[in-house]
């Protein structure tokens, strides 16, 4: 039986925790639509479905009723054809904001921060008299900008600043206003966390995370001894690039992770574990609707309604819409040989979680979700994941 974890464990349950012996990939699972899937039928699905689009690495778990029942790593891990498992060290990216929002809700649940106050409230100074955001001196719509707008996406900024024609930081739109995806808004959540209320990410998120569901090949900074299972990460080309081993903590993404480990805190953000009722229905409810015709680019203006009838939106820092299950969250990440899924069914305690080190993966994840939960009515086309079949 798995501890209760809704407070920070003794070590007394802190070890017990990780003293749970790792999930066989060996007996069968229930689907959301009713069928029963053995081990051995998920395993030859999902490695024809590898075969057939050339994904060279992926990490699956699956969650039901609120705990990890399948965990199982598949093809390869480097260009040296290590085999990937379920202990491979991969790049989290994206999941990061995710993760970081949980602990966010955290400091939410202890009345450290108010999701609806002005950062002006919490920084010492004027946001830009920092030279980091000197960029929006003549801008006071700054003032406007709250942890809620910063982890729903609607504070109206590019994805990142760098990624502007010029390098610099500004607002497209008026922040709370539309969604569009910003990993420059949880930089700031971070920056003012730790400006404002001289928090240290790192040791936070380790502290509040990591260390209470027993994550211990998970880290915010590159590890040395996560260097013995770490994965390459293969682009569309077929080429491999070596592992980021990121020096710093960053809130949009510096993870590294593993299948078990991020399943491990999956399971516990669908069971509610380290928050308040109230915090956890805030952090999976929607808080800005999305008529977005993709999420990329992420300042597009093009609109729809095709995803009005499953209510796709954002809550705070995960996508959320509805399925013929209930309501659902999710959360992707994406880098350059990075394809990472994750998605939780609330009424049911049921989620599956995907990991891949190659880019070719987007083009199975729609029928991967479909195989291993039903069709949840999943808004693929909105994320990018193209089926390779066309199917």
């Amino acid at each position: 039986m798995r501890p209760n974890l809704r407070h920070r464990p003794t070590r007394a349950v802190l070890f017990a925790w990780l003293a749970i012996p790792a999930v066989a990939a060996t007996h069968p699972v229930k689907t959301l639509d009713g069928r029963t899937l053995s081990a051995d039928a998920m395993g030859s699905h999902i490695e024809g479905l590898m075969r057939a689009n050339d994904v060279k690495g992926l990490a699956v778990a699956l969650i039901g009723d609120g705990q990890v029942v399948y965990v199982r790593g598949f093809g390869v891990r480097n260009a040296q054809g290590a085999p990937l498992t379920t202990d491979t060290v991969m790049y989290g990216a994206s999941l990061t904001k995710a993760t970081f929002a949980y602990m966010v809700m955290q400091l939410v649940d202890e009345g450290k921060i108010d999701l609806d106050r002005s950062i002006a409230g919490y920084l010492p100074q004027p946001l830009p008299d920092y030279p980091k955001y000197a960029d929006l001196a003549n801008d006071p719509r700054w003032r406007k900008l709250t942890f809620r707008i910063l982890l729903d996406h609607t504070t109206g900024f590019a994805n990142f600043y760098w990624a502007e024609p010029d390098g610099k930081l500004r607002f497209h739109r008026d922040p709370g206003v539309r969604f569009g995806y910003s990993g420059e808004g949880l930089q700031l959540a971070q920056f003012v966390l730790e400006n404002g209320l001289g928090l240290d990410i790192g040791k936070e998120m380790q502290r509040r995370v990591f260390d209470r569901f027993g994550m211990s090949r998970t880290s915010m900074t590159w590890r040395e001894d996560l260097s013995a299972e770490e994965a390459d990460n293969f682009l569309a080309n077929g080429e491999a690039k070596t592992h980021n081993r990121r020096a710093k903590p960053g809130a949009a993404g510096s993870l590294d992770t593993t299948a078990r480990d991020w399943s491990r805190f999956l399971a516990g953000v669908v069971n509610g574990d380290g928050l308040s009722a109230r915090a956890k229905a805030t952090m999976i409810r929607p808080q800005i609707a999305i008529d977005s015709a993709v999420q990329f680019p992420t300042l597009t203006t093009k609109t729809t309604d095709e995803y009005k009838s499953i209510h796709l939106g954002y809550g705070i820092g995960w996508g959320v819409f509805d399925t013929p299950y209930g309501h659902a969250f999710f959360k992707e990440g994406r880098d350059d040989g990075t394809v990472n899924y994750a998605l939780c069914v609330q009424p049911r305690r049921a989620c599956v979680l995907l990991l891949s080190n190659s880019d070719k993966a987007e083009g199975i994840y729609k029928g991967l979700v479909e195989y291993l939960m039903g069709d949840v009515r999943l808004p693929w086309r909105w994320e990018g994941y193209l089926p390779f079949d066309g199917h």
